[in-house]
């Protein structure tokens, strides 16, 4: 008989704050239930399984019986509950505060709903920085899972992963578990007997070892072809059957079974780490290229496997340097983590406190900050919830603090960390930010009726699988790769659609053209840039009065190479849903004309839906909002969208020609890569002429109508109540 040997099955089941309901659904159907409908026969095996906090809520909302199928599986020792932080944020990125807060309150939810202890967390997406420890024991976990990466980058060999280590942090401890990156890619991708003869040769070399298995459980049934694999065709069933079959010397456990029986190996101080392929994506685009050819060189140097447990990408926080979008969020975060804070030491107690605790959780959730295999960032449905949730719980602290209607304030500091300060106006209707340093552009305007960011939008980048969308190599879109390796185009020609920017896609972005541009030059970023307004420094002042804040900005820059001054100001009213914006042009030549434009764009009203369209002053439809528009003499456009129940007006007070063209990205998803609509374009432009004074001037109003969800709102609380 073979030496015995532990295989800890740690399932990870997850979707994101914000997903669509029916995707929630289909993995469910897919991978969630069709598991537990194969697991439950097998009555010697045991798994852990995390569950994360947004899937959870669903699942209570939608299927409680699936979770009373699992609490009886937890009653009788088969399924034992992994904890962790309760809305799966990167632990790394939120303050130490919500790190404890979030862990505590999922321990609390799932022994309360569940049933059984939770003394193992998850670590979202692995990643791993050692100060962690200390946070994890205080919120009373006493084990978790991380990769063999992970390990192998503290010196270790793989013969000595058969087992856990314990780490300290500031007097605390606790154990760490390697999960196997080589049954990541085995399971369920090989053969069931490919796994056994693995783990056979393992127990043969390392009596009583403990191996883990530590991934999605989305990789059952919902990864792409994975529901036929594992299901029509039998593979999970065939490897149950194969740990059933050797089950004298392989016991599938759980990771609390074998912290008891089983001694640490010893002691470990691990490196900031994440997943490998996680090190990578986080790299600039450059080098992850150059990183990719190097190991695809170095994989035929005989030295290669000397070489390998030395190689590393790049660090997971660097994600919000490479897309300052997810800074933007990360900065946002902060803020309302602060006010949470500053609640609690202020000693505000009540139901608005702790709901906006719950908005602020729900807004750390990690998919959105960044980007890999998944949609990620790029994904403007879930950069939209991250904001709603987080504008949510700035209501609420408003209501806790007893800030009233009138209220109204500006203030600048480096709220984005970048060590530039910024400009924040706010009223009970919209927070606007601005960055004086980057063009004097609004980057956020928050909707607070709505719970909605207008400016979450998304600059078009480079992304290293562009090259693979360039080549066009489809790849076999019939087996069951891993999603790693899978290259599937959901669309044809997006190598037509690969652009872009030079500057962020954000609102009063400050152009000026060739005379005669067009439309198409502009949309298709061909049209030059004559001037260096579009990403320059601009210097803010602010002014302040009891009912009114304005932030005034100023540039002295040229365009042509003629000297101009531009000054731009932002004007805020109390209990208002409007934004005064002024220009002032000076020093302008007298005998010629110039061209500007005025860049907005706005985030989360798509393109080609019913119900989102343009209208004109006179409340004409124009065309959907992916339609390119070339409008003259013009001093009204409005973007509506039914579905938020939101109508953007944007008026001037003088004639005006108005361009509008989309803005999508071609971007990569679980499904494959696929063009993905982020924000519509909107630009006024003139040919401005001087005037006795060398000047040129334009007032524009930018409106957000609410009302249609508004009134929503208040007939469906006017329903609940006569119910």
């Amino acid at each position: 008989m073979s030496n015995r040997i532990r295989l800890c099955l740690v399932l990870h089941n997850h979707q994101p704050i914000g997903n669509f309901d029916d995707v929630f659904e289909h993995a469910y159907r897919d991978s969630y239930r069709p598991f537990l409908d194969v697991f439950e026969g097998y009555e010697h095996l045991q798994i852990s399984l995390h569950t994360s906090g947004p899937l959870m809520e669903w699942l209570q909302q939608r299927h409680p019986e699936y979770l009373d199928r699992v609490a009886r599986l937890v009653e009788a020792g088969r399924i034992e509950i992994v904890g962790g932080a309760f809305y799966e944020p990167i632990l790394t990125m939120i303050p130490a505060r919500d790190r404890v807060g979030q862990i505590t309150s999922y321990t609390d939810w799932l022994e309360n709903r569940l049933g059984g202890k939770v003394r193992g967390a998850w670590v979202p997406e692995r990643v791993w920085e050692q100060s962690l420890t200390g946070d994890l024991a205080e919120a009373g976990i006493q084990y978790s899972v991380l990769d063999d990466f992970h390990f192998r980058g503290a010196g270790l060999t793989g013969d000595q992963l058969h087992g856990y280590y314990v780490t300290e942090d500031n007097g605390q401890i606790l154990s760490i578990f390697p999960g196997s990156e080589r049954l990541r890619y085995l399971i369920p991708f090989r053969d069931p007997h490919e796994t056994i003869d693995y783990l056979r040769e393992i127990a043969d070399q390392h009596p009583d070892s403990v191996m883990v298995f530590g991934d999605d459980g989305e990789k059952f049934g919902t990864w792409p072809e994975t529901k036929k694999h594992c299901y029509q065709d039998g593979w999970l069933r065939r490897f149950f059957d194969a740990l059933t079959a050797n089950r004298d010397w392989l016991s599938a456990t759980t990771l609390g079974e074998a912290a008891d029986h089983v001694l640490p190996i010893g002691k470990i101080f691990l490196p900031d780490a994440s997943y490998r392929e996680m090190t990578e994506w986080a790299l600039p685009v450059t080098q992850q290229l150059a990183y990719d050819q190097a190991l695809h060189e170095l994989q035929h140097d005989p030295r290669w496997q000397q070489i390998k447990p030395f190689v590393r990408g790049g660090f997971w926080r660097n994600f919000r340097v490479k897309y300052p979008e997810a800074n933007e969020m990360y900065s946002r975060m902060m803020m309302v983590s602060r006010r949470v804070a500053s609640a609690e030491r202020q000693g505000v107690v009540g139901e608005e406190l702790y709901w906006a605790r719950r908005e602020l959780y729900r807004g750390q959730c990690n998919c959105s900050y960044w980007h890999g295999a998944f949609g990620g960032i790029y994904l403007p449905h879930l950069r939209n919830a991250v904001y709603n949730h987080l504008i949510a719980a700035d209501n609420l602290l408003d209501r806790a603090f007893g800030v009233g209607e009138t209220q109204m304030a500006i203030d600048d500091a480096d709220f984005d960390f970048d060590g530039r300060r910024e400009v924040r106006l706010v009223n009970n209707r919209l927070v606007a930010l601005l960055a004086p340093a980057t063009g004097g552009h609004l980057y956020e305007l928050d909707v607070r009726s709505i719970c909605h960011n207008l400016l979450a939008t998304l600059t078009r980048r480079p992304e290293a699988y562009h090259r693979k969308v360039v080549v066009g190599s489809l790849g076999d879109q019939d087996s069951c790769a891993s999603i790693h390796d899978r290259v599937v185009f959901k669309q044809q020609g997006l190598e037509r659609e690969l652009q872009y920017d030079l500057y962020p896609r954000k609102s009063m972005v400050d152009h000026f053209f060739d005379n005669d541009v067009t439309l198409d030059a502009v949309s298709s970023g061909q049209a030059m840039e004559r001037g260096d307004f579009a990403a320059g420094v601009y210097e803010a002042k602010l002014r302040r009065s009891a009912d009114r804040v304005q932030a005034v900005l100023t540039r002295q820059g040229n365009a042509w190479g003629i000297p101009l001054t531009i000054t731009k100001g932002i004007k805020l009213v109390a209990d208002s849903s409007l934004l005064e914006i002024a220009y002032l042009v000076e020093g302008l030549p007298a005998e010629s004309e110039l061209h500007l434009a005025i860049e907005f764009n706005f985030a989360g009203m798509p393109w080609k839906a019913e119900g989102r369209h343009f209208t004109d002053g006179d409340d004409r439809v124009l065309g959907d909002l992916g339609k390119k528009l070339d409008l003259h003499d013009a001093e009204r456009l409005d973007l509506v969208d039914q579905w938020l129940g939101l109508d953007v007006r944007l008026t001037t007070n003088r004639p005006t020609r108005f361009w509008t063209f989309p803005i999508a990205t071609v971007s990569q998803s679980e499904s494959g890569i696929e063009l993905v609509h982020q924000s519509v374009a909107v630009m006024p432009h003139w040919l401005i002429r001087a005037d006795h004074q060398g000047r040129w001037s334009v007032t524009m109003q930018l409106e957000l109508d609410t009302t249609p969800a508004e009134a929503r709102r208040t007939e469906a609380v006017e329903l609940v109540e006569s119910v």
